[in-house]
């Protein structure tokens, strides 16, 4: 059988299918863009937001965390709440979190929506076309091949389109899910560090831990921004 005469066969529940495949790869290839840009490697970032808290100086992390990365958002939304205190900063990071982590799961559910419904799609267009080879029945007591084809060729073609869609969408959505959870492991380690290194930080201003010399300062005024 060729493609052309494949598709004659195929019926209107193929061609949703069809329709189905279209989307899957275009969601696939959107999401994998975007996930490709926010995941970069981090530790620079982590590591001058760390220097930058050390020296006390809140202003140069906030300006190092305005970057459009779900890491960066997450400091940046602690940091905004460091003059609060380490519960605010604890709270307002974890807020981030559920924010970034619900970003970046954004058409998974999609995916996986496709892939439970292809099959019963490809079901659907199986028994439409087993219905079509039966109605050759009641119109001829003994059919040949040549007339069951039709309604055989619709059921298997659907089956095997429904199947594919479905195992495509799957991996996919397994694939991106992946790469998310790699993101969102580095959302939880700056969740888990930052509030620890503005503890250092203030420690070390108080000068109970050791290290470069800081010039000293009211405890009430800690983290606030110089006036002109």
């Amino acid at each position: 059988m060729s493609f052309a005469q494949m598709l004659r066969d195929a019926g209107p529940v193929f061609w949703v299918l069809l329709v189905l495949s279209v989307y899957v790869l275009y969601l696939f290839l959107l999401k994998l863009q975007i996930l490709n840009r926010l995941g970069q490697d981090p530790t620079l970032l982590l590591t001058r937001v760390h220097a930058a808290l050390m020296q006390h100086n809140l202003s140069g992390a906030q300006r190092l965390a305005q970057q459009k990365h779900p890491v960066a958002n997450v400091i940046r939304a602690g940091l905004d709440r460091v003059p609060t205190g380490r519960e605010s900063v604890v709270a307002a990071m974890n807020e981030a979190a559920v924010i970034e982590e619900a970003r970046l799961m954004q058409g998974l559910n999609n995916l996986a929506t496709v892939a439970q419904v292809a099959p019963m799609l490809g079901l659907l267009g199986t028994v439409l076309g087993m219905i079509q080879a039966f109605e050759v029945f009641s119109r001829s007591a003994a059919p040949g091949a040549h007339q069951l084809a039709a309604g055989i060729s619709e059921a298997l073609i659907n089956t095997a389109t429904g199947l594919i869609v479905a195992i495509a969408a799957y991996l996919m959505r397994n694939y991106l899910r992946n790469r998310a959870e790699a993101i969102l492991l580095q959302v939880d380690r700056i969740r888990e560090a930052l509030p620890a290194w503005i503890t250092e930080a203030e420690l070390r201003h108080q000068g109970r831990l050791s290290g470069a010399p800081i010039p000293p300062y009211e405890p009430e005024e800690a983290w606030q921004e110089p006036t002109s």
